[in-house]
């Protein structure tokens, strides 16, 4: 794949064109005025050192010299190539919750927007930790594996919704289980999973399933989003519709701080409660930030490699060739005549 850095360069190209042009009209001009003044052949005569096609050599030297520099600044590159980095970081593996329950509004915009914003403002401060997102309402599944690619894990973030996952519920227990096996580090300093849902689990025992993490040197932290209170769970953007049970009662959703604090102290991590101000994670964080860091080696692909430095190469010869050949002939050169005939 080949491609221009800053494409707009390349309009200065007419210059060539325009350059050829104007020497030709310049040359052309001096052809007539000399030829007025006296014959060629006296005129070589008078002249010996004068020499039209050095001059034109020289220009044309000169007009390559330009075209490569533009070409330089126009910044040619090819890609894509596999470059090996070395880090020093820990894999960070967040579990969101997707269920329904998440569009309730006792956070503002709702939970599963605030959540995602404070997700993306994580991502954007990583340098080199690995992250991955793991998405669970009745069933959990990756989304994104653990991935130095901060710009794609946002992306991918930004479209997440409540119907990515197809069974509703909050099996938090099988997103611990999931997410254990989603680790690609052996190193059990460097390991971090963290949980971000209302705590209403009606699936599973995600106590258990913190432990036997936590033995596989996982460490878990949880987040709570909402209000233990409750809060309805609304249909559509105007709060006129909320989800009702199969008897036609309003669902009012929780926030179950004794799950998640249960989770979490099982998997020797935090649990925080997302605030109006704050989720969290910020505080999580600091916490990382303590952890044995483990180095790693990371291929990654290398979009583009720059080629502009041969461009400009070529151009600095062009120019330096250009510089070294005089305009005229030399004069010492000039006596010499290797094949002059012997005078008789």
């Amino acid at each position: 794949m080949f491609e221009f850095a800053n494409r707009d360069f390349l309009w200065f190209l007419w210059l060539v064109p325009l350059m050829v042009v104007l020497f030709l009209v310049i040359s052309y001009r001096r052809r007539s005025a000399l030829g007025k003044f006296a014959d060629p052949e006296f005129l070589a005569g008078l002249m010996p050192l004068a020499s039209p096609g050095r001059r034109s050599l020289k220009f044309f030297l000169y007009l390559f010299a330009v075209a490569f520099i533009i070409v330089a600044l126009a910044g040619p590159r090819f890609g894509s190539r596999l470059e090996e980095f070395k880090r020093e970081g820990v894999e960070i593996i967040i579990a969101l919750d997707v269920s329904n329950s998440m569009l309730a509004r006792d956070i503002r915009p709702n939970r599963l927007e605030r959540s995602k914003m404070a997700i993306s403002r994580l991502a954007s401060g990583l340098r080199n930790d690995r992250i991955g997102l793991l998405l669970f309402a009745g069933d959990a599944f990756v989304q994104v594996p653990v991935t130095s690619d901060y710009a794609a894990f946002r992306m991918i973030l930004d479209n997440v919704t409540t119907d990515i996952v197809p069974v509703q519920g909050t099996a938090i227990g099988r997103a611990i289980d999931m997410a254990a096996r989603s680790f690609t580090s052996e190193s059990s300093a460097s390991r971090v999973l963290i949980i971000i849902s209302d705590g209403e689990d009606h699936e599973d025992d995600p106590v258990k399933s913190a432990l036997l993490a936590n033995e596989m040197g996982i460490t878990v932290h949880t987040i709570g989003m909402g209000r233990p209170e409750g809060t309805p769970i609304p249909l559509g953007d105007d709060n006129s519709r909320f989800l009702a049970d199969e008897e036609g009662n309003t669902v009012i959703t929780r926030l179950d701080e004794a799950t998640l604090r249960r989770i979490a102290s099982a998997g020797n991590g935090l649990y925080i409660r997302a605030g109006t101000a704050s989720t969290g994670l910020d505080i999580i964080m600091e916490e990382i930030g303590k952890m044995e860091r483990e180095g790693f080696e990371e291929l990654q692909y290398t979009e583009f490699e720059e080629r502009f430095q041969y461009m400009a190469f070529i151009a600095l010869l062009l120019m330096i060739i250009d510089f070294m050949i005089p305009e005229r002939k030399s004069r010492w050169l000039n006596k010499i005549n290797l094949f002059k005939a012997d005078k008789k």
